[in-house]
């Protein structure tokens, strides 16, 4: 049983509308909660947020049945805190169990002393999926226009990519095939003291075994010692032949000892080691390969994360960021400062994104009539497929201009938009300081849904922000007026 939110309130419990926030704090926490408080008084955004998350939150599951659960604006709220202040699980724990004001936003009393534990935060912030928070995005963004968009002006986008880092160690060809020779032993270890079988019983003796190997190829491979006379390997080929020999008996040993095992539980954990055996013999193929024939390995062929598998190796070019290994994504941020729309571009560069995220940015918000591009966007179809959707484009050309196109770039008009369009990454920053300096969910789903998350939050701090600035602005003509009216007192 769920419910979006109590309507009967408890004994203690403090009104959302009566909930008063420092206003001398310079935390986010303050700024976020007042923003999510502006949603809940809303009462048509409200009722519109309400209905998304009882309709597509769990859609399958009939909410008026089962025991209780988290209310599903509770679960709302630790997402957006989550993905804001870019806490772990434990400290998050902490946050809903301990702080007044946050307890008072979940809907909780001083005599209220329900505490949060830290597996049902886990489970439940995993239940929204990137298409509902795509949807109340929009919604929030909507609401953002409202308190800060002035007539019927119309927007004006600044596209860009940048790349959120997946949580995974640097990949070489050894430390991939340590992770799947490690998982394997584990896994198969485990099932062998579930069922019977006695063929692993040191499997984590063989774990540690097999890392100094590992460690020494390293060593061997750093020191450049060259091969001595008569020999056909140098002392680094004679350590990786040691680790590749000993890697196959290991397979071989796990092939044997799964075979039985398939016939007395053949469920997910043989799926499992299934997997990870084909990870480790695809890594012996490379060491070999590069190693003992001096090949280069093709970037197609590599993988750089076993347990992170859609990571990609990204070198932009920036200075002191040789190599970033995540995934790109693209926002389009417009002049308020709020994110109109995002896309994971997963295998995709942006010359082949630029259109797409215009037009699906478009459809959410069809005045917006500008975008601003950076020269990876360009290509010849790029500049006419958005000529046609926008009203202005700004978006310069790589090599060398024509005489046509260098006056179109040195105009008044194009030189301001591209400096406007710097604020974007101002955008980007921002999101990488709320939680997307590195995603720890697992898999591209979670990935997905971690970044629409992010804008989520973000957009939502942005309203707490312009609210605390406008409520800063109001004490201050308050106490102008009273600092005159006492000086004419005076007088």
């Amino acid at each position: 049983m769920r419910v979006v939110k109590a309507e009967q309130m408890s004994v203690g419990e403090v009104d959302i509308a009566e909930i008063v926030f420092d206003k001398k704090s310079r935390d986010d926490i303050p700024k976020v909660l007042c923003g999510l408080q502006h949603l809940y008084l809303n009462q048509p955004l409200r009722e519109a947020l309400f209905a998304l998350l009882e309709s597509e939150l769990l859609p399958k599951i009939d909410k008026a049945l089962g025991r209780p659960g988290m209310p599903l604006w509770n679960i709302f709220v630790c997402a957006v805190l989550r993905l804001d202040l870019n806490p772990d699980y434990d400290r998050l724990h902490e946050l809903v169990n301990q702080h007044v004001t946050l307890r008072q936003m979940l809907g909780h009393g001083p005599f209220n002393e329900h505490q949060y534990s830290y597996q049902s935060l886990v489970d439940n912030l995993r239940l929204f999926t990137p298409e509902l928070l795509d949807k109340i995005n929009t919604l929030v963004v909507q609401e953002g226009h409202v308190l800060v968009k002035k007539g019927g002006a119309a927007l004006r986008g600044r596209c860009d990519s940048f790349v959120v880092e997946t949580n995974v160690h640097y990949p070489t060809d050894m430390t991939l095939l340590l992770d799947a020779l490690r998982k394997l032993l584990t896994l198969i270890g485990r099932g062998c003291e579930a069922v019977g079988p006695r063929d692993f019983r040191q499997y984590r003796h063989s774990i540690k075994a097999f890392k100094r190997l590992v460690r020494a190829a390293q060593m061997k491979k750093r020191c450049k010692a060259k091969a001595a006379e008569g020999a056909t390997l140098d002392p680094a080929q004679q350590a990786h032949q040691t680790l590749l020999e000993s890697a196959r008996k290991q397979l071989d040993k796990v092939g044997r000892t799964l075979t039985l095992l398939q016939h007395v539980r053949p469920d997910a954990l043989c799926l499992d080691i299934q997997g990870f055996i084909v990870h480790a013999e695809r890594q012996i193929e490379q060491i070999e390969r590069r190693v003992m024939h001096g090949e280069v390995i093709p970037h197609a062929e590599k993988v750089f994360s076993l347990f992170q598998p859609h990571t990609e190796w990204i070198s932009k070019g920036k200075a002191g960021v040789p190599v970033e290994l995540g995934v790109r994504v693209g926002v389009v941020e417009d002049q308020y400062r709020f994110i109109l729309h995002h896309r994971v571009m997963a295998g995709e560069t942006d010359d082949k994104v630029a259109v797409a995220i215009i037009r699906d940015a478009q459809h959410k918000f069809p005045d917006l009539r500008a975008c601003s591009f950076d020269k990876g966007f360009h290509s010849p179809a790029n500049q006419q497929d958005l000529a046609k959707q926008l009203d202005q484009v700004v978006l310069p050309r790589k090599g060398k201009l024509s005489q046509e196109r260098r006056a179109i770039e040195h105009s008044v008009m194009f030189k301001q938009a591209r400096r406007h369009h710097a604020a974007v990454e101002s955008a980007i920053n921002a999101l990488e300081v709320h939680g997307l300096d590195q995603c720890p969910d697992h898999g591209i789903a979670g990935f997905k849904r971690y970044f629409a998350l992010a804008v989520v939050a973000r957009n939502i701090h942005r309203i707490g922000d312009i609210l605390w600035q406008q409520e800063q602005a109001r004490e201050k003509r308050r106490r102008a007026a009273k600092q005159g009216w006492q000086n004419k007192s005076a007088a």
